[in-house]
Formats: structure tokens, sequence, C-alpha cells
């Protein structure tokens, strides 16, 4: 990836892929790929962000509890013993490599207020430009469900929209999303590209593994977050993270192809249909990535203080607007008392 522009890649992790599901024992084949992979980015010039589950899971193999727990403060103490041992897990797979991390702990109440959005912003930026990895989870010791992301796939993504990342890799068990359930029928085809994740059909009865929260369905929720503020989100196999970085070049290569063939005028061998097709077959031949699915971005996407405004507050009522105001927002104007027809709710000052 030499020559190439300096990209920023969040990379999410779940519980399955960092430890085992019934042994709970930490899987260090996987993590020292990943640790491999992340560092070869950085070396190639990228800015690289990993968003890592797993503390509860680490929690349960510390002090010998054979399942997740179902009592609140329980799965929080939990969460605290094995942040700590994740972590220095972390730390000691990079410190091989000379690379430094930085631990990021959030909670949706980190992010609701618009001050401490921007604090996470600048803390991430200074970070990537001191060289350091930061690996990011969520605050399970602090977080209840009012206040939970629900997930690590959702906190990647706003993560990813934060630092206005170019890529998101959404990292599983699985190499793509199929049209089907794999396991279940051998002919399920595999899903590469999704332009929009509205119309998607796909399989999404994976539900997760039992030491996490999400599963394919909150992937895609996910993917409609980031896509929606213009990042490349894509669905890779946890087991070959070395996949993260020729799926990289892949995608890099791809915009340089269109860019160079739109400032290009058409020869007569380009307008020959049978020319283009074996061109074409050719580089797929030659430039095939490893199997995954990619969601691309918005090209009008939303970002800074209105993807904050959309993502990182929680409504707390509702305000109705005739026909005048709704034209006025729409051209960006504000919103004035007169075009207010009804309220529901309480909310304060900074709320929505």
């Amino acid at each position: 990836m030499k020559g190439q522009r300096h990209l920023t890649i969040v990379i999410k992790l779940g519980s399955s892929s960092i430890v085992h599901e019934k042994t709970h024992e930490p899987l260090l084949s996987i993590l020292s790929l990943i640790v491999e992979t992340a560092v070869k980015l950085h070396k190639d010039g990228h800015r690289v962000i990993i968003v890592s589950s797993g503390a509860i899971a680490v929690g349960l193999r510390r002090m010998d509890v054979e399942k997740k727990p179902k009592h609140l403060p329980m799965i929080q103490a939990l969460a605290a013993v094995g942040q700590c041992r994740l972590m220095t897990l972390w730390d000691s797979l990079f410190g091989h490599l000379r690379q430094p991390i930085a631990q990021i702990l959030l909670t949706r109440n980190d992010i609701a207020d618009r001050t401490q959005y921007q604090n996470a912003q600048n803390t991430f930026v200074e970070l990537l430009n001191m060289g350091v990895i930061p690996i990011v989870n969520e605050n399970d010791t602090l977080a209840v469900s009012e206040i939970r992301f629900g997930d690590n796939d959702t906190l990647s993504a706003i993560t990813a929209a934060m630092v206005q990342a170019e890529y998101l890799f959404l990292m599983t068990d699985v190499d793509c999303l199929y049209d089907k359930n794999p396991r279940t029928y051998p002919d399920a085809v595999p899903i590469e590209v999704v332009h929009d994740v509205a119309s998607l059909e796909a399989d999404v009865s994976s539900a997760g593994s039992s030491l996490g929260t999400g599963g394919m369905l909150t992937k895609l929720v996910a993917a409609r977050l980031a896509t929606s503020a213009g990042v490349t989100t894509v669905i890779a196999r946890s087991s070959n993270p070395g996949n993260i970085i020729n799926i990289v070049r892949y995608c890099q290569s791809l915009k340089a192809t269109r860019t160079d063939a739109s400032s290009q005028p058409l020869t007569p061998a380009d307008e020959d249909p049978l020319s283009r097709s074996t061109a074409s077959l050719q580089s797929d031949i030659l430039s095939k990535p490893p199997l995954h699915t990619r969601f691309l971005p918005d090209p009008e996407p939303i970002r800074d203080r209105s993807f904050w405004l959309l993502h990182g507050l929680a409504a707390h009522g509702t305000v109705f607007i005739d026909e005048g105001a709704h034209r006025a927002l729409v051209s960006k104007a504000g919103l004035l008392p007169v075009g207010i027809v009804g309220v529901e709710g309480h909310f304060a000052q900074q709320e929505a």
C-alpha cells in the first residue's frame, strides 16, 4: 500500500473472536494475527483503531465462572476484573512489536453531551497523531441498559464516524453475508457488495455467541450507521485478519481505477464491448479479493454535528411542526415557535 494516501481504519472484534466460547481461554493465535495486521497497516502509514469486546468473557475465566450471569451488578463486576486483564493481554502482544496502545472506555452518556463528544474526538485525533493504536470498549462496569450502546457493533460504527474513518471492519465467524443461512443451505450465495442496506435481502438469523450481545442483525445496523457517515463497512472472517490488508488494497485499487478511467478519454479499443469485457475479466482474475461483504458509503454523508444530533442523542420527546416549518428546516433555516403545533415528552436544553 506504499504510495497510497493514508487511511483511518477501525477494526471491531467480538468476544467470540477473542476468547473461546466454552473455556473462555484467550484465542492467542487470532489475537496475534490481529496485532500483526494492525502493526503492518500502521507501518504503511495508516491510522488504526481497534474496538474490542471481551472484558466480561475474560472476567469469567479469571473468576472461574462457567456462564455469563444475568444479575447486572455481577456482570459489571466481572467486566471490571476482565477489562484489566484484557488490556494487559493487548499491551503484551503489541509490546512484542514495540507498538504503543491506549485504552478508551465509552458509554452512550459520554457522547450524548456535545462537549464530551468533542473531547473524545480530540483524544482520538491526538492519540492517532502520536502513532498510538487506541483500544476501545464500552464501559461495562458503569453502563446500564438505559445508557448502553447495546453492542460493540454500534459502538464501532459511532467511533468510525467520530474519527471520519475510511473503513470499518466488522470481524465475525463467517466470511460474509449470504442470501440464506450457509450452515443450513449449501447453495447459499454470498453477497459481496451492498449499495443500500435498507434494500438488502440477506439471512440474519445468526444471533451471536453466548458471550456477546450482537449478531448479524446488529452488524447491519452498524453498517447503516457507518455508511451514512461516509465509511466503507466490511464484514469479514475474524480468523483470517490478514485479509483486511488485501481487502483495503483491493478497494483502494478499485477507487484508483475508477478515477483514472473517468479522467481519460475513450479510445477505439475501450469502445469495443469484447475488449472491455476481456480487460475486465483479466482485472478480476488478477485482483480478486478474499471473500467479504462490502457496504458502500453514502455519496452524501452525514458528519460532525449532524451525525451527533442524529445518533449521539437519545430522544426524550417529540416536537410536531407545520408544513411551513418543515420547508424551512429542509432548506437549512431555523425553527421558529410559530411553526410548532405540538409537543410530547419532557426534555431540557441540549436534549433531543
